[in-house]
């Protein structure tokens, strides 16, 4: 700990964004350039280091948040990268796209203002690739058995790194044409620049993992053939069937899913593309869904120069203080103000969210395009349509940003690694041998496939790129004891969470 009053005495003063006009002008990230390290190490120092770190809690990682504060607010940048190591393998990641769960935790957030534990972060991150604290770790020895990583997003890369450092042969395997799953093609620019993902993967390159990008598991290669050619697979696929909505006019031209509207847009920057062949040009704009990939879209669209945007959200308009119901430490749902968000406010000034509302039907223009959007009330709880309150508004471009629902089922990977699913949809796992922990005489109640265990969105569901980062580590620790009888990689889920093996 450093100042012990320092929590009192400073105000939270977190880092700023760069000018809406000017990050609207270009894809750099929303803070790019803004580390200032005077100011974060005097906001780490507000950090009361307390005896209960309630921060930990709010973490998936479980980070060791008031070690590398308390670094950080000394400017020991080292020390600080090697706790912030210790937990989490990709923090130029999370400090950037984690919602920060942590902050809401933090034991200040009772009747204060919270530590900007996401700043301080993102700045250690960014000086352990600046100090040269990022070099690779390759194993010292190898341990003979091989594992195929099925997956190239934040969980796959995690189980990954981790397999490989502690001496096993991993291949992981991408069906798409770069390594990085959503990170790659999900991810706007603006909000992770795709340099620090490349240089993540070079050092893991160079640590030993091998990397096969273009290859459809379950049907450019048989993922039982690739189960018996390897002595354990990790499966983290992802949680990419986008769910659909079943309203009259959706065949129209115009309407998109967001997530192959964002691949498009990523893809121009990675040159692959001159212009994306979906743009919000000079168009109107609608947002269906009020998520993080809404916000995306929203980001993305202004960029591109719509001519107006609207964001529906089914949900009523959270108010600014937290609910009875969702009391301190829990993450809250209040009224939060993304990039986009406060970017279409400097533009337009006002919120384009719409709260409470819902899509009717979409209407039909020229060539067979869509051009009006009717939309209506909906009860806050019961999410009925209100009568008398249907409404139109111009949609030349629409984006359904209505989640996911699981992984992908129509891949022939599920059938060929004899997975079943849950009653949500995700790929089942056994509570038997549960992230990592299960000692070696409890393989004898796994169920099979044996050898197969399941990480991030495809056995949690949707969820945050920490969660998919902590399911990773976890799938490591798994399948090193399923391989060697034990293990000494870290498992940061607590026995009580979802298991990974399948």
């Amino acid at each position: 700990m450093t100042d012990p009053f320092g929590f009192l005495k400073i105000p939270r003063r977190p880092v700023p964004a760069r000018p809406v006009e000017e990050r609207l002008r270009d894809w750099n990230e929303v803070y790019a350039g803004q580390a200032l390290l005077p100011l974060v190490s005097e906001q780490a120092g507000r950090c009361m280091d307390c005896g209960i770190p309630f921060c930990h809690s709010g973490c998936p990682l479980g980070n060791l948040i008031p070690e590398w504060n308390a670094y950080a607010a000394r400017g020991d940048w080292r020390a600080a990268a090697e706790r912030l190591h210790a937990t989490n393998n990709f923090p130029e990641f999370t400090g950037r796209l984690c919602p920060a769960p942590c902050e809401d935790a933090c034991v200040l957030a009772i009747n204060a203002d919270p530590v900007t534990i996401k700043n301080v972060e993102q700045a250690i991150a960014d000086q352990i690739w600046e100090r040269g604290y990022a070099s690779p770790k390759p194993p010292e020895r190898l341990s003979g058995k091989t594992v195929a990583v099925i997956g190239s997003g934040p969980a796959g890369l995690a189980a990954a790194q981790q397999l490989t450092r502690i001496g096993h042969t991993v291949v992981v395997y991408e069906r798409a044409d770069r390594i990085g799953g959503l990170l790659r093609y999900g991810i706007p620019e603006f909000k992770l620049e795709k340099r620090h993902l490349d240089r993540r993967i070079e050092q893991m390159r160079a640590e030993g993992t091998k990397f096969r990008t273009g290859v459809a598991v379950g049907s450019d290669i048989d993922a039982a053939e690739l189960a018996r050619r390897h002595d354990a697979v990790v499966v983290a696929v992802g949680a990419t069937e986008q769910r659909e909505l079943p309203v009259p006019g959706r065949q129209l031209h115009g309407i998109h899913q967001a997530m192959d509207y964002l691949t498009l847009a990523n893809r121009v920057r990675e040159g692959d593309y001159a212009s994306p062949s979906v743009t919000a040009e000079g168009k109107h704009v609608v947002i269906v869904g009020g998520g993080d990939t809404g916000s995306d879209c929203l980001g993305t669209v202004l960029r591109q120069g719509a001519a107006s945007v609207l964001q529906l959200d089914i949900n009523p308009e959270p108010g600014e203080a937290r609910l009875e119901t969702e009391p301190w430490p829990i993450y809250p749902k209040v009224y939060r103000i993304s990039h986009a968000h406060a970017e279409a406010r400097g533009r337009e000034g006002t919120d384009p969210r719409i709260f409470s509302s819902a899509t009717l039907r979409f209407e039909e223009g020229p060539a067979g395009h869509v051009r009006a959007l009717h939309l209506t009330e909906v009860e806050p709880k019961a999410r009925k349509p209100r009568p008398g309150t249907e409404r139109v508004i111009p949609a030349e471009l629409v984006l359904l940003a209505l989640g996911f629902s699981g992984p992908e089922k129509a891949t022939g990977l599920m059938e060929q690694l004899g997975l079943t699913l849950d009653d949500r949809g995700n790929f089942a796992r056994d509570a038997a041998f549960t992230a990592g922990r299960a000692e070696p005489a409890d393989r004898t109640v796994r169920t099979p496939p044996d050898g197969v265990f399941v990480a991030g969105d495809a056995g949690r569901g949707q969820s945050l790129v920490v969660w998919a980062i902590a399911e990773g580590r976890s799938a490591a620790a798994a399948a090193d004891r399923y391989l060697t009888g034990s293990t000494e990689l870290p498992a940061p889920i607590a026995p009580e969470d979802r298991p990974l093996v399948a």
